[in-house]
C-alpha cells in the first residue's frame, strides 16, 4: 500500500506505477519464505505506542531500526497520557533510544492535544502509522481527520491489550493534502536487510566496535574489547548491548535466508 499510479487525465487509463521512493517490508509471519509488504512511500512514520503496558523498548527499538534502514523520520507517538500518572517517564525512556529522537504525548481523542503532528501531514506527505493493537492508532486517524468513521475497540484493562480493529491496510485522506496510512497491530516482528537501519539506531555501540583489539571480536571475552570495557565502567547498559546483539543475529539469519530465496527464484525463473 501507498503505491502511486499514473493515470491519463483524458482517457482515466493507468499508464504506470511510479517508482517507489521508499519500502517497509519484513519476512512474512509464520512463513520466512515470503515478504510482507507494509508500506511504500512513506515521508513519516509515527511509531504509536501507549504509557501503559504495551510500552517495550525492545519493540520501539525494531521500529526504529526499520524507520532508519529506509530513510524515513519517525516520530514516537504516545498516546492515552490521560490515563498514565507518570506520562513523562514514558516519554524519557524513548528520548533516550536515540538522540533528537522525536517523541509526542498525546491524548488521541483531544483535537488539541493531538494538533502537534500536524506539521507531518501537510500537503503531498504521507504518514503511516504502525504500533500494537489497542494503542490508538485508529482513534488518532479519527481525530487527525475530524471524523469518526473509523471503528474503535477498547483494551483489556487486565493486560492492556487491544483487539485488531483494523485488519487491512488503509488510506486516509486529509483535509489538508496530506495521507494518513493506518496499518493493521504489529506487537512484534522479524526484520531482515536492515544492517544500516540496526547501525543507526545503536550506533554508540557500533562506534565502540571499531577500537576493539581483534577485528572479528565477538564482544564477549576477547582481550581489548572496547564494548565489554563501556559495559564495565559503565558506558553502556547491558541490556542495550544484549538488544543490539540478538536484532543483528536475527537481521545476519533473516538476510542469509531472503538472499537464498532471492537466488532460487532467479534460478526457477520468477520474479521477486
Amino acid at each position: 500500500m501507498g503505491d502511486w499510479l499514473l493515470i491519463d487525465p483524458e482517457t482515466h487509463e493507468p499508464l504506470r506505477i511510479l517508482e517507489r521512493m521508499n519500502l517497509f517490508k519484513r519476512p512474512a509471519p509464520g512463513d520466512d519464505r515470503r515478504t510482507q509488504l507494509i508500506a511504500a512511500n512513506v515521508d513519516t512514520l509515527f511509531i504509536v505506542t501507549s504509557c501503559n503496558q504495551d510500552f517495550s523498548v525492545p519493540r520501539l527499538e525494531r521500529y526504529l531500526v526499520l524507520a532508519r534502514e529506509v530513510g524515513v523520520r519517525p516520530v514516537v507517538v504516545l498516546t492515552k497520557i490521560d490515563l498514565a500518572e507518570e506520562a513523562e517517564e514514558f516519554a524519557r525512556a524513548a528520548r533516550a533510544l536515540q538522540p533528537g529522537l522525536e517523541v509526542e504525548l498525546v491524548n488521541a481523542r483531544d483535537p488539541a492535544s493531538v494538533s502537534r503532528l500536524a506539521d507531518c501531514c501537510g500537503p503531498g506527505q504521507t504518514v503511516a502509522l504502525l504500533g500494537s493493537s489497542g494503542v490508538g492508532k485508529s482513534t488518532l486517524v479519527n481525530t487527525l481527520r475530524g471524523s469518526d468513521t473509523i471503528a474503535t475497540q477498547e483494551v483489556r484493562e487486565i493486560d492492556g491489550k487491544g483487539r485488531h480493529t483494523t485488519t487491512v491496510r488503509e488510506m486516509h485522506r486529509l483535509a489538508g493534502g496530506g495521507w494518513l496510512m493506518d496499518t493493521p497491530g504489529m506487537r512484534e516482528f522479524k526484520i531482515a536487510e536492515v544492517d544500516t537501519g540496526i547501525a543507526e539506531v545503536f550506533d554508540d555501540i557500533v562506534a565502540l566496535t571499531r577500537d576493539c583489539r581483534f577485528a572479528d571480536c565477538t564482544h564477549e571475552t576477547e582481550p581489548g574489547c572496547a564494548v565489554q570495557a563501556a559495559l564495565s565502567d559503565g558506558t553502556i547498559d547491558a541490556g542495550r548491548l544484549m538488544r543490539w546483539q540478538k536484532l543483528a543475529a536475527e537481521d545476519a539469519i533473516n538476510t542469509i535466508a531472503a538472499a537464498t530465496r532471492k537466488s532460487r527464484m532467479r534460478k526457477s525463473g520468477k520474479k521477486k
